[in-house]
């Protein structure tokens, strides 16, 4: 989440009163992330998120992503559902920017997460899994590896070296996961962006999966493997926390156990997800403008978190 557009008092107060929630008390821009404008808005009814669509989302997504959110909260998944306006819309538009109101869960991500929260994190993934298994829209993975490695390679060799002189080794490296990658594993929706900050938590309770604009279709396993590598590591990259992954992948096995090709394929498609987001950051890192209230993340906490995956193996989820 972030802040690219600013709104005004008065715009945000002629925006809540299309909904059904009372008139805006106070508003404040969330900074943390990079891909949307986001505000805290508390009305005389409760307090929401909006969401202003800015950059990697489409138009055309929006009924996948909002009726997703709906769908999974109806199942009893711990989402924010969607505020529909007065005339049962779920999105809106304020200029040529898509905006969306969003109900406000209760909780805290945690920055230092334990193993108990792992573990609990883990089996809300897998009941998110099981209940968007019926849903009905279908969305393909536009940061597929092959995906990602086209973004870096857009990047170029040059610029990916002037945010590190080591960061052009990922265009090999990637090439050889898009040559080995599974296609033919069990598939769900799959929210493939479940860091800790798009979790609330109340001490050991998920309140919270949040965030959900990365959604697609795509193998269960893979998605534990990119919250493996999102929860598991110290902010360098450098340290695995392995203690935290056992009981995020046991706590998800309590719900959903894996099959054998798909703990198998772990190693792999964690060095997909790291891949993935090598690639984000480092777009994100030179598109990002300098004014923006956003700080730009550093692509090589995950290609270190790439090298763990590769030297280690099976052993990384041992």
């Amino acid at each position: 989440m972030a802040v690219y557009t600013h709104l005004g008092a008065e715009d945000l107060a002629q925006l809540v009163a299309q909904y059904d929630v009372g008139e805006l008390v106070s508003f404040k821009g969330i900074a943390e992330g990079v891909s949307n404008s986001n505000w805290l808005v508390e009305t005389t009814q409760g307090r929401f998120v909006l969401t202003m669509y800015e950059r990697r989302i489409e138009t055309a997504d929006l009924p996948f992503f909002l009726g997703l959110l709906d769908h999974l909260s109806a199942a009893g998944c711990p989402v924010p559902r969607t505020i529909h306006d007065r005339a049962g819309d779920a999105w809106r538009m304020v200029g040529d920017k898509a905006v969306a109101l969003i109900e406000f869960l209760p909780g805290l991500s945690p920055s230092h997460p334990s193993a108990a929260q792992a573990h609990a994190v883990g089996s809300a993934l897998a009941r998110m899994h099981g209940a968007a298994g019926d849903f009905p829209t279908q969305r393909e993975n536009r940061l597929a590896p092959p995906d990602a490695l086209a973004i870096l390679q857009d990047c170029g060799e040059a610029a990916l070296a002037a945010i590190d002189p080591q960061l052009p080794a990922i265009l090999d490296t990637g090439a050889e996961i898009v040559a080995a990658w599974p296609n033919d594993l069990p598939q769900s929706v799959i929210h493939s962006d479940l860091f800790p900050d798009n979790v609330l938590m109340l001490g050991d309770r998920v309140t919270g999966m949040i965030d959900f604009y990365f959604a697609c279709n795509g193998a269960m396993a893979y998605d534990l493997a990119v919250t493996h590598a999102a929860w598991c590591f110290d902010e360098t990259g450098r340290n695995c926390d392995r203690n935290l992954g056992h009981a995020l992948v046991e706590g998800y096995e309590s719900v959903r156990p894996l099959e054998d090709r798909e703990r198998a394929a772990l190693p792999l498609l964690a060095e997909g997800a790291c891949l993935r987001f090598i690639a984000s950051r480092a777009q994100d890192w030179l598109e990002t403008p300098a004014d923006a209230l956003v700080r730009r993340k550093d692509p090589m906490e995950f290609m270190r978190r790439l090298e763990f995956y590769r030297a280690n193996g099976q052993g990384a989820f041992a």
